[in-house]
């Protein structure tokens, strides 16, 4: 098959012939002129090998008889077996690939006093313009030669493994006929089962992932006496330079390494646990394709149910808080056949780097360690009780989020639980699930959603609250004259600033007690509100009733 450059080039060489060869001068033996030699010859060519050339034939005169171009095909043959003009089969011994040469041959060594038919004429030199393309003997196999081998090399390829690779597919002269590269996709297939040409199947195994090799085989094991029949000629040697990306084996399970385990694990996620983690997502050949840290939040789900792909619901399982490790997913446990589209390819495997910040479960409580009880803890929290204590807030993953050295409140349910059953000076360390903290939403800003808190606490106070429902109770007897002690005018019926007088008095005489930890005026506004049945800003006697004396149950007195 020649192209135009070729052509033109030829046609200066035959002009070249003409001025130089006349007259014939008689030859004893080959007469060779090298008029290209290839920077590198990796092969040159010997008896018994088998050749694939081009050439032009030419009389002395420069009168073309025979031509390959012309013919659009290559000549194919045996060398040093007769197949061959003797002064051929010694001219292209010792050829190299995309050599070049100018061949004279005398008769004795060509068609000699019998020419051949019409076309050569008796006792005539011969001149061949030849380029040589391609060189294999019988005898090869499939040459290897690695150019890139990765640093580290955990496992290579075996017979079975699917692999997914990408390559350049030249004939020996440098021909492209092929590439992934220009497809922009992996070969994806099965090595050592039949799925691809013997020399490729052979020429697979024992890589590793990021290995470059040069495949070349022979025809044999490529295409054989037909090749393809569009772009590889038969009997053409194959060149594959072959850049590994993937492979895993449909018998794989998900591998776990790098694990780096805090101590103590007092805790591992089980099956139903809700997980969050940060993580960097990548090809097994390092290729980059997504990362919670890019997006600057966990990604945060239940494990062991059927949220997240089998394999990372498989790899999460037993993990501490704080641990550490990279889970290996091949695809059938990943995104399968299909891949996600543009980030994740088909039949890719999938390498997580997983970071533990929490995990917790939904049927999880208040978890509560005492680190230090006072001797003669005889009085202990209880519910309603005021209290001031310090504490130092964090999250699962050491994350300070707050601290205090005076509280008054409580904060979240997992606290109040937490701070049951305390005495003063009792310090405690309390874990604390979302559902009894800040949730699945958090507080923007500060405690993300769905985190586990920490809390070490400290108790410093405490102030006996009032029975449930009372916001005001007598710590005396009350009062039969109640109404009138209130009603300093006398003129039946007490004023709001009559009310709040007698309530502080009582308080501050030690008769009477309010809900610690409130406003007391906007309690005391609240029981006269009670009092005011008419809401007319007075209490009068009529509506003037204690609480044990109602009927529904109220805060008032």
């Amino acid at each position: 098959m020649i192209q135009c450059a070729q052509a033109c080039l030829y046609l200066s060489v035959l002009v070249a012939f003409a001025a130089c060869n006349a007259p014939p001068v008689p030859l004893d033996d080959i007469f060779i002129e090298k008029t290209f030699v290839p920077e590198e010859c990796v092969r040159a060519v010997k008896v018994g090998d088998y050749v694939r050339y081009h050439y032009i034939g030419m009389f002395p005169d420069g009168k073309k008889f025979d031509s390959s171009y012309d013919r659009g095909n290559t000549y194919n043959v045996f060398v040093g077996k007769k197949q061959l003009i003797e002064g051929m089969d010694k001219a292209l011994v010792g050829m190299c690939v995309n050599e070049r040469r100018l061949v004279k041959i005398p008769p004795q060594l060509a068609y000699g006093k019998q020419g051949y038919g019409d076309i050569i004429p008796a006792d005539s030199i011969l001149h061949f313009d030849v380029l040589l393309l391609d060189v294999w003997n019988p005898e090869d196999g499939v040459q290897i030669k690695t150019y890139h081998t990765p640093a580290t090399c955990p496992r290579k390829v075996e017979v079975s493994d699917f692999v997914r690779y990408h390559y350049n597919g030249t004939l020996l002269d440098g021909t492209l006929f092929d590439s992934s590269h220009t497809r922009m996709r992996t070969y994806d297939t099965y090595v050592g089962i039949g799925w691809l040409i013997a020399g490729m199947d052979q020429g697979l195994l024992g890589m590793c992932v990021g290995e470059r090799r040069i495949i070349t085989m022979p025809p044999s094991l490529g295409y054989g006496e037909n090749g393809d029949g569009s772009d590889i000629p038969g009997q053409a040697s194959l060149v594959f330079d072959v850049v590994l990306l993937d492979f895993h084996n449909p018998r794989d399970r998900i591998t776990v390494t790098n694990q780096k385990v805090p101590e103590p694990c007092t805790r591992k996620a089980v099956a139903g646990d809700f997980v969050r983690y940060h993580y960097n997502g990548s090809l097994l050949d390092g290729t980059f394709f997504d990362s919670s840290y890019s997006r600057n939040r966990t990604y945060d789900t239940y494990v062991g149910q059927g949220y997240v792909i089998a394999g990372m619901d498989e790899g999460l399982i037993g993990v501490c808080v704080g641990e550490r490790r990279t889970i290996t997913i091949p695809p059938h446990l990943g995104y399968g056949e299909e891949g996600t589209g543009t980030k994740i390819p088909g039949s890719a495997v999938l390498v997580f780097d997983v970071h533990i910040i929490d995990f917790h479960n939904p049927s999880d409580n208040t978890e509560v360690t005492v680190t230090y009880k006072p001797e003669g803890c005889d009085k202990q929290t209880k519910k309603g009780d005021f209290i001031k204590y310090h504490y130092n807030a964090s999250l699962m993953d050491g994350t300070s989020i707050d601290s205090t050295t005076d509280i008054q409140h409580f904060i979240v349910p997992g606290m109040e639980d937490g701070l049951m059953d305390m005495c003063v000076g009792e310090k405690r360390h309390l874990v604390i699930p979302p559902h009894l903290g800040y949730g699945e939403r958090g507080v923007t800003g500060e405690v993300p959603g769905s985190a586990v808190l920490v809390f070490d606490v400290e108790l410093v106070d405490m102030e006996e609250g009032l029975p449930e429902g009372y916001m005001f109770i007598w710590n005396d007897e009350v009062s039969p004259d109640l109404f009138a002690e209130m009603d300093k005018d006398n003129d039946e019926q007490v004023e709001p600033s009559e009310f709040t007088d007698y309530i502080i008095r009582q308080v501050n005489e030690g008769k009477g007690r309010l809900a610690p930890g409130f406003d007391p005026y906007r309690i005391i506004d609240n029981m006269f509100s009670n009092q005011d049945r008419d809401g007319d800003g007075k209490i009068t006697v009529a509506e003037f009733k204690l609480k044990a004396d109602e009927a529904a149950a109220h805060d008032e007195l």
